[in-house]
């Protein structure tokens, strides 16, 4: 259904913001588990990376991680289970109650983050730059605006 400029101005932000963040996300874990991974295993990864996320490379806690991940975390999502998972694979070490990431983890995250350029290429086809930063500038306002 073609809706006219007049219609779309007039549409729930709200709603069309939750459809979308639903969307995508199924879209981008899809993806990454035909690439053989969870999304909370990638981001598992990437908090105990020194390389990445962790801001001293320390083990942490699955409390710990979950308040790192707080803002994109969705209630689904098990990390103590996933952090057994990559353990399973050698990929994660838990040493008196935190994880640690191994040499063979750090190769994988990386590996992870090859996928990334391909999800967003196929999420960001046929939207330019330009209209992306509008987007995402609009978004923001309507942000602060509510704060």
């Amino acid at each position: 259904m073609q809706l006219t400029d007049a219609e779309l101005a007039g549409q729930p932000a709200a709603y069309w913001t939750g459809v979308a963040y639903e969307a995508l996300i199924a879209f981008t874990r899809a993806r990454q588990a035909e690439a053989g991974f969870t999304q909370p295993q990638f981001w598992l990864l990437r908090n105990l990376s020194v390389n990445d996320l962790s801001p001293d490379g320390r083990g942490r806690t699955v409390p710990e991680l979950r308040q790192a991940m707080s803002d994109y975390l969705r209630p689904e999502d098990d990390l103590a289970a996933e952090a057994a998972a990559l353990a399973e694979r050698g990929w994660l070490r838990q040493d008196d109650g935190r994880w640690w990431i191994t040499p063979q983890g750090e190769e994988a995250r990386i590996g992870m983050k090859s996928h990334a350029p391909a999800i967003r290429a196929r999420i960001h086809e046929g939207i330019d730059d330009a209209d992306y930063v509008t987007t995402l500038r609009v978004l923001r306002k309507m942000i602060s605006n509510v704060r």
